[in-house]
């Protein structure tokens, strides 16, 4: 595995002003030589009508579609030509010159991205994978995956001079946003499911000062609000991973994965909530190959619990739409969503890469948590076990193989929602403060351990 400069925590603010000379000077030459401006821009991926990058915009005015950003990437090839982007730590903001944020002095950065890419060995036996990987994203500063996008999102908004920003969460986006908004001195609005939200996950956002709303409905009925809200008072920012530009940091995790394995992986697996993470990782990747940065792309895997499984349903029947589901149920609270805004982009990055979709049992996922956490010391949130959990389905079905280099992508730490550990594991036991005692207690324990470790007998 290559080595990568490592993470730094300074935010080096000469640097960035030589960085953004250097660009606005090559983007100078470039319209000299090819007569055009770079043409980044807004496109709608149901009908194609394209809009500005510096409008304020969340879905398609002609056909409600979502929009993407489309990068141009001949503009990109030139500014990362001279290869100075690889001398940058790893993290978010290594992948600048390949990011729709002009003004680096608007950049609000909390050290994210340059999370661990974990060689799971131990895992990998127990499950029969011989290159088996953990890409643990509960490493970002708030502890999910989120912060990737969040940077970039909170970014474009300081670009476009907004100062109140509002997201719909299940938990992972409210502590993201609430973060990234007290760092750049804006006003945070979360609305919440109420009481369906981890309670470490709203303990964040409720330390990083957000006005919080606990709407009485789901996660979508949520949702709903946050576009009215947005609607009724256009100086209220949507951060929610329908924003493209959110879609734009996640993409990184792509780009990180391919840089630390050396190669993409031959598939990569991850949970499917909102939708969004899974097609900014086929994003990330296709760039890069479009690039000529890497040669290949992988197999897209997208896992849901059997309780909000409309982006498995309908790939298990063919489908190009989903049917939502009205009234989603899984322990997994980060997917427990029933009808993903970006369910169209997964769909295209399962179908496109020839990946697969699959469900789990919350006993599966709860199973997996602990089995990753005492295997390899991984201790990732129940909705980040789901792709550990799906593994032993897709070697039985032949999805992937032994032998192929598999990353699982684990999107939350689990101390985000360390209630269902006690719930389901139960409570530590309780025994006298005396050496005799607690050495009764240990011998009994261990033998269990011994016995629960030795082989079965073989049927007669």
């Amino acid at each position: 595995m290559p080595r990568l400069p490592q993470k730094t925590t300074v935010f080096a603010c000469r640097k960035t002003n030589n960085l953004m000379w250097r660009r606005r000077m090559l983007e100078r030459e470039r319209v000299l030589r090819t007569g055009r401006l770079s043409m980044d821009h807004l496109r709608c991926i149901e009908c194609g009508a394209t809009y500005s990058v510096d409008e304020v915009i969340y879905q398609c005015r002609k056909c409600s579609g979502i929009l993407e950003v489309v990068m141009d990437l001949e503009a990109v090839k030139e500014r990362i030509g001279n290869g100075e982007w690889r001398s940058k730590s790893l993290g978010v903001w290594r992948y600048a010159d390949f990011l729709p944020i002009k003004d680096r002095l608007k950049v609000v950065t909390l050290n994210e991205g340059g999370t661990g890419l974990h060689r799971c060995r131990r895992l990998g036996e127990k499950l029969g994978l011989k290159n088996l990987y953990v890409k643990f994203e509960g490493e970002n500063p708030t502890g999910s995956f989120k912060d990737r996008g969040m940077t970039v999102g909170i970014s474009k908004a300081r670009e476009l001079g907004v100062n109140s920003v509002v997201c719909a969460s299940t938990g992972n986006t409210s502590a993201s946003l609430a973060a990234y908004a007290a760092k750049a001195g804006m006003q945070c609005i979360v609305l919440l499911p109420a009481g369906k939200i981890a309670l470490g996950k709203l303990g964040q956002a409720i330390a990083h000062g957000a006005r919080i709303v606990q709407v009485k409905g789901n996660f979508d009925d949520a949702l709903q609000m946050v576009f009215q809200l947005c609607e009724r008072n256009k100086d209220i920012y949507l951060l929610n991973s329908i924003n493209p530009f959110r879609i734009e940091g996640q993409k990184t995790l792509a780009f990180e994965v391919s840089e630390q394995l050396g190669v993409p992986p031959d598939c990569m697996v991850m949970p499917v909530g909102n939708a969004g993470n899974i097609s900014a990782a086929w994003k990330g990747y296709s760039e890069f190959e479009t690039l000529g940065l890497t040669k290949t792309k992988p197999r897209m895997i997208g896992i849901q619990a059997e309780g909000a499984s409309p982006i498995v349903d309908a790939y298990r029947s063919r489908k190009q739409s989903i049917n939502p589901v009205d009234a989603p149920e899984t322990v997994a609270t980060a997917i427990r969503i029933g009808n993903p805004v970006s369910w169209r982009k997964a769909l295209n990055a399962i179908y496109n890469s020839g990946g697969y979709a699959e469900t789990v049992t919350d006993q599966e996922i709860l199973d997996a948590q602990r089995l990753m956490a005492q295997t390899e010391g991984i201790f990732a949130e129940p909705a980040s076990s789901a792709p550990v959990a799906s593994l032993k389905k897709l070697l039985e079905q032949k999805v992937i193989d032994p032998s192929e280099t598999v990353v699982c992508v684990a999107t939350g730490h689990g101390l985000k929602d360390v209630d269902i550990i006690t719930r389901v594991f139960g409570k530590p036991v309780e025994v006298d403060a005396n050496i005799e005692a607690i050495e009764k207690f240990l011998s009994r324990i261990l033998e269990y351990d011994r016995l629960l470790q030795q082989p079965s007998p073989a049927p007669h």
